[in-house]
């Protein structure tokens, strides 16, 4: 009924400005269509569902801006890699970090390369931003990444300083987020702020396939080859 109205509506403005029947028939075939063309560009980034043992997290990436970090973190998703990894660092008001440990801790290595940085793409680390986790090497990231529970400003790059590339955000399941950063946590071993009860990914899904476009792996590197050096 609202759509019915709003239509007389619209109708009765464009007949105000004397255009002619064909023209206004012609705007009110395209106008619906234009709408949903703008519908389907916003869901055109790649779009991946976290079931976590607190909930579900989706989140929407962005290649255009983090092309290598989106690439590479939908080919870890499509060989499972997450599935059955726990949240192992979580900081209330900082962020959770998964991607590299099972319940036990036991490590569950990539496949695949490190991944340049790309943390100069103008992305901010802001409450609700996934980001590539890594080591004090600027191009060291590989599988393992975190949400960002609060806004951080210290991990954006900043002159020289190379920062924590973010690739995505959440837009949906924040409170799952919320629920994860506010677990007890404890130390266990060499590491800290690891929840006491294990949160699992159950599953990490690409929601929609179609809209994602592989890119091209890098050629690995030729071996070197050692001269043996003569005797003498």
């Amino acid at each position: 009924m609202i759509l019915k109205r709003t239509s007389f509506t619209i109708f009765g403005r464009l007949r105000a400005l004397k255009l002619s029947p064909s023209i206004v028939l012609l705007w009110l075939v395209m106008a619906p269509l234009k709408m949903v063309a703008a519908s389907e560009a916003e869901a055109a980034n790649p779009q991946v569902k976290l079931e976590t043992e607190k909930g579900a997290i989706v989140i929407e990436l962005f290649p255009a801006k983090a092309p290598v970090s989106v690439d590479n973190f939908i080919k870890h998703v499509n060989d499972f890699h997450y599935d059955g990894l726990i949240f192992h660092r979580v900081i209330k008001g900082f962020m959770i970090q998964t991607g590299g440990f099972t319940f036990d801790f036991t490590a569950r290595e990539s496949e695949r390369p490190r991944i340049v940085n790309e943390a100069s793409n103008g992305l901010k680390n802001l409450r609700g931003t996934i980001a590539m986790a890594r080591t004090s090497a600027p191009d060291s990231a590989q599988a393992q990444f975190f949400i960002n529970h609060s806004s951080s400003s210290f991990l954006d790059s900043k002159g020289d300083k190379i920062g924590y590339a973010v690739f995505g955000k959440v837009i949906s399941g924040m409170d799952t987020v919320d629920a994860i950063a506010v677990v007890p946590t404890s130390g266990f071993s060499m590491y800290q702020d690891v929840p006491i009860e294990p949160i699992r990914i159950l599953s990490a899904r690409l929601l929609n396939p179609e809209v994602w476009v592989a890119r091209k792996d890098p050629e690995p590197a030729a071996a070197a080859f050692e001269r043996p050096v003569p005797i003498r």
